[in-house]
């Protein structure tokens, strides 16, 4: 059973509301669905204070679900999946600024199943999204990457903005990241004029477009590439580099241009985007911190807390950003699994875990059954840190 490190804060007891904001348990439960749990068990447990719940995400899937939940509209299109077929996506709007949430429109969970698509996944439906927010009067998008499909640098976004990738003969190319090995010019006479418009990749990954911390080494195999077309697809893209620089300038070693398949590289060469930490944008976007005011427990996590945890996912992020606005609020998380030590928790700001793995311990049954479970966890961190 996981218990604190230290006891309660002294007079804690005294402060209101219980702050939970965790990111999604993937293939489970949704990050307000995690929050809703916990609060339940909570009370179970006999805590009868306030919960207020803050569901957040680091860019990657649930980022508009955070984002509606934090009061922003929901806005459904028909967009290009990943393997071409139309696929019900949707971005998030407030005002003047967008949530546009990459994996909506090429993620992985868009594939047929038992399929992938790693030489011909598309990111044309991201740049449909892009437009539909446009069209909306966003005057600020934030781009959320994270679990997608594709590795082709971001040209199917391109293409879906106006420009004509060809190849020697003058042939539009076709869909993915392997064609790109054929690109001989890139005509942007037709790209839909986004002046005006401040974009902002929120992303966690910082690895650079080529090489072997590049989009195809790193998460190529993740994408269902082989051995064989790690190399085919770097050096595609590295063509794509290299024409879309002559246009663009260079872009292919900054930090975040491999996210999502290199869609990070056309967002800074093209959309002029800056890069931020997922986390930390969609902690602000949600006006996390005004949430901390007089709390007496921040409750985080994630599906497993791991080695990527401590670069940069959302119970890191959220932890960090406690301590900035007041470190006497201690942070606990709650997960599938956790495969951190408690001097990495420790480290990383979070005070205690608790894992479904530590009351069931059978994988499959965590899955179906992690509403419940998480309940008991909260029931837990009630009777160690509230009662």
């Amino acid at each position: 059973m996981a218990v604190p490190e230290t006891p309660p804060v002294a007079g804690a007891e005294t402060r209101g509301h219980v702050v939970i904001a965790p990111d999604k348990f993937k293939g489970s439960l949704t990050g307000a669905e995690v929050a809703a749990r916990v609060a339940a068990g909570l009370k179970r447990g006999g805590f009868a204070g306030e919960t207020v719940w803050v569901p957040v995400a680091d860019g990657g899937d649930g980022t508009v679900d955070a984002a509606v939940a934090a009061g922003y509209q929901r806005v459904e299109e028909q967009v290009t999946g990943p393997v071409g077929e139309p696929v019900l996506a949707s971005f998030a709007i407030r005002g003047e600024t967008a949530v546009v949430e990459a994996a909506a429109a090429n993620g992985l969970a868009l594939l047929p199943p038992g399929t992938l698509a790693p030489l011909t996944a598309t990111t044309r439906g991201v740049g449909e999204l892009i437009l539909g927010a446009a069209g909306m009067g966003a005057r600020r998008i934030v781009l959320g990457v994270g679990g997608s499909a594709t590795t082709d640098g971001g040209a199917g976004l391109l293409q879906a903005l106006g420009a004509r990738l060809t190849d020697a003969s003058g042939h539009e190319l076709p869909p993915g990241g392997a064609a790109l090995g054929r690109l001989a010019a890139l005509d942007l006479s037709a790209l839909r004029d986004l002046d005006g418009i401040e974009f902002v990749l929120a992303s966690d990954v910082d690895n650079p477009l080529l090489g072997p911390a590049g989009a195809a080494a790193v998460y190529g195999p993740q994408k269902g590439a082989s051995p064989a077309d790690v190399p085919l697809l770097d050096a595609a893209l590295e063509r794509w580099a290299d024409v879309a620089e002559a246009a663009a300038g260079g872009y292919r070693d900054a930090p975040g241009a491999g996210a999502a398949g290199g869609l990070g590289f056309a967002a800074l060469a093209f959309l002029g985007a800056r890069m931020r930490p997922g986390i930390d944008y969609l902690l602000d976007l949600v006006s996390f911190g005004t949430r901390l005011r007089g709390a007496r427990l921040v409750i985080t996590g994630e599906g497993s807390l791991d080695a990527q945890t401590l670069r940069g996912k959302t119970p890191a992020g959220v932890a960090r950003a406690v301590a900035a606005r007041d470190p006497s609020i201690p942070v606990v998380a709650v997960a599938g699994r956790c495969a951190l030590t408690r001097d990495e928790l420790r480290a990383a700001g979070i005070a205690a875990a608790y894992a479904l793995t530590e009351i069931e311990p059978d994988m499959a049954r965590c899955f179906a059954d992690a509403g419940p479970l998480v309940e008991r966890l909260g029931e837990r961190i009630a009777a160690d840190w509230l009662t």
